[in-house]
């Protein structure tokens, strides 16, 4: 389901496109056989918090386009809300794709910390989380966002 796309008014300076949506869906796999279980990012969100995990145009490190507000796990996922800043190219490049609705996936960068295979699937318990891109075409297609 894909929520209407509208930019978030009042968010900072008149550039920033404030976003939201899922990153990661619990007990769902992603295309290369990936589970995540409900509860896998609460230790590394407990050191780190939002501020400490980078929003990156499509995994690239050197593209930071944004910051992360609020990363909370519920129900369904890990959810996130943050700001793309259009301080580079880069930033500006992902903002208007965002804004038009050409670019809404989510994808998580990590590492695993403790995993167990289940036939063909890696069910992911702990991960290290270390970033959270805005992709073209995400490795599990139910990470997406909308404009806010």
């Amino acid at each position: 389901m894909r929520a209407a796309l509208a930019v978030r008014p009042g968010a900072g300076t008149s550039g920033d496109v404030g976003i939201s949506g899922y990153a990661s869906l619990w007990g769902v796999a992603d295309l290369d056989g990936d589970v995540v279980a409900r509860g896998a990012f609460a230790d590394s969100l407990a050191r780190t918090g939002a501020a400490g995990v980078r929003m990156l145009h499509q995994h690239e490190g050197r593209a930071v386009i944004g910051v992360w507000d609020t990363m909370v796990e519920d129900a369904r996922g890990l959810f996130v809300r943050g700001r793309i800043l259009e301080w580079s190219a880069e930033a500006r490049f992902a903002a208007a794709l965002s804004r038009a609705g050409a670019l809404d996936g989510l994808s998580i960068g990590f590492r695993a910390e403790k995993a167990r295979r289940e036939g063909r699937l890696r069910v992911l318990s702990a991960v290290e989380l270390w970033e959270v891109s805005l992709v073209t075409f995400p490795m599990l297609p139910g990470a997406r966002f909308a404009v806010v």
